[in-house]
């Protein structure tokens, strides 16, 4: 057959996980392709993703390609998918996750002085950092994760924050200052996980994929997305969710914050249905805790 097309952001990032999974098909004996593409998120990097449109930014045009028939994978970072897969594709696999976890640059929570300057472009990140550190001054912050992570002690920028994930698929792990906790620091929905689309036509890719797909990464991303769709929310309000399995029992973490973090609503939900747990984690946060009446939540009704 035809090399298979891996099609990709043009990202430094994303071009390495992109030939992470090339790597990983070749082993399998199957030649490939990487088809890099511009997406507006990387086209507009002067512009607020929440003002482009929050989360697809990233994906909408690899998505295309793949349904044109210009590729046959959609390469993707899982927390840059929207939380709906678009009709004839599918979500076909998702290869072992790396640690979802948030870390700082630059310097840890602790060695931030008040009023310390800590960039993000993220409002689940902001919250997050305003809930245990209201003191601190959080600024914008686009870009690849070069230019993020050059931030970083420089233009009055004391931290960044940045995901454990990136820094180690980069080869950067030495610049991580701290490790921020899951519990705490809930990680955005996907975060350390790649997923890959395919047509749901194209039953040969599909087969191939399969031998990449890790169960445990699978079913926690099918969690957290679905928590994701329940609530309506992109990356644009400030939410996060994290799923882990231990045997045949999933458990998934969710945080609804007010944009300035100074509320916050946390649940915790155990079960074996990861669609449903992910469901029943968004109506307890938002209808029961209160979580649609933080300040901001008003945007998504």
């Amino acid at each position: 057959m035809s090399a298979l097309r891996l099609a990709t952001r043009r990202s430094p990032l994303a071009l390495i996980q992109a030939t992470y999974v090339q790597q990983r098909l070749t082993s399998l004996g199957v030649t490939c392709e990487l088809v890099d593409i511009e997406t507006q998120g990387d086209i507009r990097r002067d512009v607020a993703l929440d003002e482009l449109g929050g989360q697809g930014v990233f994906a909408v045009e690899i998505q295309t390609a793949v349904l044109h028939g210009e590729a046959d994978v959609a390469v993707h970072s899982a927390k840059d998918l929207p939380s709906t897969t678009p009709d004839g594709l599918t979500l076909s696999c998702v290869p072992q996750r790396l640690d979802a976890a948030d870390v700082l640059i630059g310097r840890s929570l602790a060695g931030l002085g008040p009023g310390a300057t800590v960039a993000t472009g993220s409002p689940r990140r902001r919250a997050l950092l305003l809930e245990r550190r209201p003191d601190l001054r959080v600024v914008g912050l686009r870009g690849n994760m070069a230019t993020r992570l050059a931030k970083a002690g420089h233009d009055g920028v004391d931290a960044v924050v940045a995901a454990a994930a990136a820094l180690e698929r980069l080869g950067q792990g030495e610049l991580v200052s701290e490790r921020l906790a899951t519990d705490w620091f809930v990680p955005q929905v996907g975060q350390g996980s790649i997923a890959l689309e395919v047509r749901d036509d194209d039953d040969s890719t599909l087969t191939l994929l399969a031998a990449l797909n890790d169960g445990a990464a699978f079913t926690t991303l099918v969690a957290e997305r679905s928590f994701l769709r329940e609530l309506g929310a992109g990356c644009s309000v400030p939410a996060g969710a994290y799923a882990t399995v231990e045997g045949v029992t999933l458990s998934v973490s969710g945080v609804m914050l007010s944009v300035d973090g100074s509320r916050s609503v946390r649940v915790v939900v155990e079960g074996t249905d990861a669609a449903a747990l992910g469901r029943e984690l968004a109506i307890e946060l938002r209808d029961h805790r209160g979580g649609g009446d933080l300040a901001g939540w008003d945007q998504t009704r």
